[in-house]
């Protein structure tokens, strides 16, 4: 079988890649689910979102529904009306949907498939409105709570379409108490939803309900700490026996990137793959060292990295 490699392009996936455990971090974020927040995850890309969201789909599998959307699939088609955004979100909802619900559970068959069948008949009549109506009586017949998780969620912010989107989001959650849906929302994205009035010409002002007004603050780190970048180190070491320091290497990938996961992963396959190859250091042996490590600064900062403006401050 093949070794890992560092991975700095996309989610990191355990069997592929070298990565932090970031069970604390799902273990924090679990807990904001069990109290039904509605939240977002707002970070710099690259800061391992969407690897977050993938692992946190399995980690909450067991006692919830998770539906992970990503707006990212959606092109700018899908947001041309309400009633084609309201078909095309149905279409890929049922699509998840598929993959998580038990179709065995004879509770909600009949809810799902009233979505199926306006989905297949392409309702030219179908809003938001109905959409919410019909999520709401799969959410009230499942015999899980459902958990919407939408990435890249901000790829959409400019259009008026998705903000009355969150509007009705918004005020199904509000209304929880009295009509079912989503036990908890989870919005994640480079933009954080509050600012999204920066987004709305005045004219149009009048026509969102606020749906920034209710998201709960998210206060897990996502940066790596020291200790899980040691973790991760050591994966690399059971493969390669390099020798490495790892406490000392670890200290060192901490102290000039503050944690921040694509420059750690950036950095460390700089030092596998490129300066291991160099005639001054010849070996990975050799490259997993303190002159190894200041070889691979040197080679990043000459890099054009367009999602590091600016360089994270320490």
């Amino acid at each position: 079988m093949e070794k890992r490699v560092f991975n700095v392009s996309g989610d990191c996936k355990p069997d592929l890649h070298y990565m932090v455990d970031i069970t604390s971090k799902l273990e924090q974020i679990r807990a904001m689910v069990d109290n039904g927040q509605y939240f977002a995850i707002n970070r710099a890309r690259q800061f391992g979102k969407t690897t977050t969201l993938r692992a946190l789909s399995g980690y909450l599998r067991h006692d919830y529904y998770p539906i992970s959307m990503d707006f990212q699939t959606f092109g700018a088609g899908e947001f041309e009306n309400e009633n084609i955004f309201a078909l095309s979100f149905a279409r890929s909802f049922l699509r998840i949907l598929k993959r998580v619900f038990d179709p065995e559970e004879r509770k909600r068959t009949e809810a799902v498939r009233n979505l199926e069948n306006i989905v297949e008949a392409e309702n030219p009549r179908f809003r938001l409105q109905r959409l919410f109506e019909e999520l709401s009586d799969i959410c009230g017949t499942a015999d899980k709570p459902v958990v919407l998780m939408i990435d890249e969620v901000d790829s959409a912010s400019n259009n008026q379409v998705f903000l009355d989107f969150l509007a009705q989001l918004r005020a199904y959650y509000i209304d929880r108490d009295v009509r079912p849906t989503f036990w908890s929302v989870i919005l994640a994205g480079v933009y954080d939803v509050k600012n999204l009035r920066q987004r709305i010409r005045p004219q149009e002002a009048h026509k969102v309900n606020s749906p920034w007004n209710i998201a709960a603050d998210f206060k897990v780190e996502m940066s790596f700490s020291k200790e899980e970048i040691k973790g991760m180190l050591r994966q690399y070491e059971n493969d390669w026996d390099t020798g490495m320091d790892v406490e000392k290497i670890a200290g060192l990938l901490y102290d000039y990137t503050s944690g921040y996961p694509f420059l750690v992963s950036r950095l460390c396959k700089i030092i596998d793959e490129d300066v291991s190859r160099e005639k001054l250091f010849y070996c990975k042996s050799a490259a997993w060292t303190e002159a190894g490590f200041h070889e691979a600064l040197r080679m990043l900062m000459a890099e054009k990295i367009p999602c590091l403006n600016p360089w994270p401050e320490s």
